[in-house]
């Protein structure tokens, strides 16, 4: 594939599955990942014509779908009844996955709060591998996302943030079923910057690079050009590396999107060999 064609979109909760694979299919992305949240997360609500033709459409059309988990459902909750339905929803990704024959499933750590943070963690790498065992026969490899820093006067932190986190996650929960979302604006906010986490855990781990701009801060989704990010160094990093995986857009609109993809490849000095 040229790069235009590795260069994805992340419709989030704006389309359904079906809808989202369609309108891939009609712009010529071939790469879409969907959040379930607004739509249907009960896999008996996705019927066997809703399944056929989604599959279809994926084929026909050399679409990859992925599913992206909700960072606000905590993947590190430890209270009553509610750990049990953050297990119940991160299964229902995983069946959804399986039956409209999802590529890729993007999870996260979860968050913490200011005292519990070493308790979160040990019980956000617990469900962790719960889903990967279960999802170990399912079509779709769940892919872990390196998460954003908040401020420090913020009650609630993500994890995992830091280079030594995100390292230790991969190396306890190391599966060949687990890959890494790869998100390079969270990446520049913290000294080791984009080169240091990619270099660090390679494109061998490496199954997605989420893209937008920001100034390297604070979390922020702007589109391509609107922030300091330096996409041809990024670009020529991640290229250079002999990664041959695809890319995901993730702000604004999707028009935004389709302009935003343009807009990269004018920007990649590599463009003309890529």
């Amino acid at each position: 594939m040229s790069l235009k064609q590795r260069i994805g979109v992340d419709v989030g909760q704006k389309l359904t599955v079906a809808e989202a694979v369609e309108w891939a299919a009609d712009n010529d992305v071939h790469y879409v990942d969907v959040c379930l949240d607004d739509g249907p997360i009960d896999p008996e609500e996705y019927t066997d014509d809703e399944v056929e033709s989604i599959r279809e459409t994926c084929a026909n059309h050399d679409v990859s779908l992925g599913l992206h988990t909700l960072s606000a459902v905590n993947v590190a909750e430890t209270s009553a009844y509610v750990d049990d339905a953050v297990d119940a929803y991160l299964r229902a990704y995983v069946d959804i996955g399986d039956i409209v024959g999802a590529d890729r499933i993007i999870v996260h750590g979860g968050y913490h709060f200011t005292d519990d943070k070493a308790e979160r963690i040990t019980a956000s790498k617990a469900r962790l591998r719960r889903t990967i065992d279960y999802a170990a026969d399912a079509h779709p490899d769940l892919l872990l996302e390196n998460h954003n820093v908040e401020p420090d006067a913020s009650e609630m932190h993500y994890v995992p943030v830091t280079l030594d986190e995100v390292t230790t996650y991969f190396e306890e929960l190391a599966a060949d079923t687990l890959g890494w979302a790869f998100n390079p604006p969270h990446a520049r906010q913290f000294p080791e910057d984009i080169d240091g986490y990619f270099e660090a855990l390679g494109p061998e781990l490496c199954e997605e690079v989420r893209l937008n701009d920001n100034d390297g801060e604070v979390e922020e989704h702007l589109a391509p050009g609107e922030g300091t990010l330096d996409f041809d160094s990024m670009f020529q990093l991640i290229e250079g590396s002999g990664y041959d995986g695809h890319y995901m857009l993730a702000f604004g609109t999707l028009e935004d999107m389709l302009d935003g993809r343009e807009y990269l490849l004018d920007q990649y000095s590599g463009m003309a060999s890529a």
